[in-house]
């Protein structure tokens, strides 16, 4: 039976579901999965966190757990190379819990167009995210915009703001 066409957001949900009892099984966060093309390849990016800084042998151990289950559960019709990896320090927050666990840290955000004073790139400290509006402390002025129309909304520290 053939399957069915399937877009990169249903195809990073499918491979959340197979790899988060895993990842969380080991010990470790689950903070993303993105199913990126990148010129003719497409790239399955799962993305890793905990309290303690990664390294690449845990990495390699999550990779390596995960890759079986991927071959036999089959969510993805296209072929694809596997990453495995940190968020990193400019992570980008995509999830409630995102907003929740980093309130209080720095923040930049570009919006996919100008707001109503002409900004498109807003940076402060992150005060949260409630109903869908994400809100930024920058100095006294409080920047609150709808996270849909933002195109990023990352953690960052001075050097890399809009990187």
């Amino acid at each position: 039976m053939a399957k069915a066409k399937q877009s990169p957001g249903g195809a990073a949900a499918a491979v959340e579901e197979i790899v988060r009892p895993v990842v969380e099984g080991m010990g470790l966060r689950l903070w993303d999965v993105r199913f990126e093309k990148e010129g003719p390849d497409w790239f399955l990016r799962v993305l890793i966190d905990r309290d303690e800084p990664l390294d690449t042998d845990t990495c390699e151990a999550v990779s390596r757990a995960i890759d079986p289950l991927l071959d036999a559960a089959d969510p993805i019709e296209q072929s694809y190379y596997l990453e495995v990896g940190s968020p990193g320090l400019g992570r980008r927050l995509t999830r409630p819990e995102h907003f929740a666990a980093l309130a209080g840290q720095k923040c930049a955000a570009r919006l996919i167009r100008p707001d109503e004073q002409g900004r498109r790139d807003l940076e402060g400290t992150l005060v949260g995210l409630q109903d869908g509006v994400v809100t930024l402390r920058s100095g006294e002025e409080e920047l609150s915009f709808p996270l849909k129309a933002a195109g990023f909304v990352k953690l960052c520290d001075d050097e890399d703001l809009f990187a």
